[in-house]
């Protein structure tokens, strides 16, 4: 796995410049030792003092979120995550080579998932890592791809004990409003490498009176939009149809995989 370095007089400058600055910032409030100022209703202030604990830590990940840039190059996707304007940032870029371009340290939190519901998680972005693979949506993934994205959820999982129904995608978190990162994915691939869950090869029948609806929410999906929540399943599940209709086969594939979650 290759992690990106750009030298002080670098392409990206600039931008590292501002990233250190911010960075610096975080750091000045994290140290800010002082109590909280309070007032209670009839507007007297409220006894406070600051106490240093010995037990605390910084807070680690918990997800990993997996996006397809919608761009057409590597470059394209740097620069949108390196101008303000855009509001939008992953951890990690992954190109067409295989290069692994870390943008954002793990930490921290980047302006990936936006809007969506997983289980009961709305706050994606303070709990996740968002890795962004560099595909337009409308083209397979490269192998270089793959094998980069193997190592780094290999590294991620390894460092942040990270559960392995907590890798999803951007789709999953978002069924109403992103697609990626898409049918063109090999979930099935990752899953075996312990990284999200896939359907058994050989499938029971879903009993008829099973509750679809239920089965999608247990697994994650916000079924608010049952029709988006159907979709965004069978884009990671079984990316050979993305109707918005379960089939008996794609009933079967529910019942065992939600079974894993």
């Amino acid at each position: 796995m290759l992690v990106s370095a750009c030298s002080p007089k670098g392409p990206y400058a600039v931008t590292n410049k501002v990233y250190k600055h911010q960075a610096d910032s975080l750091t000045q409030i994290l140290q800010v030792q002082q109590p909280v100022a309070l007032t209670d209703s009839a507007g007297l202030a409220v006894p406070a003092d600051w106490v240093g604990t010995v037990n605390f830590g910084i807070r680690k990940p918990n997800y990993v979120i997996i996006h397809f840039t919608a761009q057409d190059s590597l470059g394209q996707t740097l620069r949108t995550f390196t101008v303000k304007h855009t509001g939008t940032s992953a951890h990690y870029v992954v190109a067409k080579n295989g290069k692994v371009v870390h943008m954002v340290n793990d930490y921290l939190r980047a302006n990936h998932a936006g809007v969506g519901k997983w289980g009961s998680v709305t706050d994606m972005n303070s709990i996740s890592i968002g890795i962004e693979i560099d595909n337009n949506g409308n083209e397979p993934y490269t192998d270089a791809q793959i094998n980069s994205l193997i190592a780094l959820l290999t590294r991620l999982k390894t460092t942040y004990f990270i559960p392995t129904a907590n890798f999803i995608g951007h789709e999953d978190f978002a069924p109403k409003r992103k697609p990626d990162p898409g049918p063109y994915f090999p979930w099935k691939k990752m899953a075996e490498h312990g990284f999200g869950y896939w359907s058994d090869d050989i499938l029971e029948l879903a009993p008829e009176n099973f509750d679809y609806v239920t089965a999608l929410r247990l697994i994650g999906y916000d079924t608010s939009d049952l029709n988006s929540a159907i979709i965004a399943f069978k884009r990671h599940f079984v990316q050979t149809d993305i109707k918005p209709k379960l089939t008996q086969l794609d009933m079967n594939i529910l019942y065992n995989v939600y079974q894993k979650y």
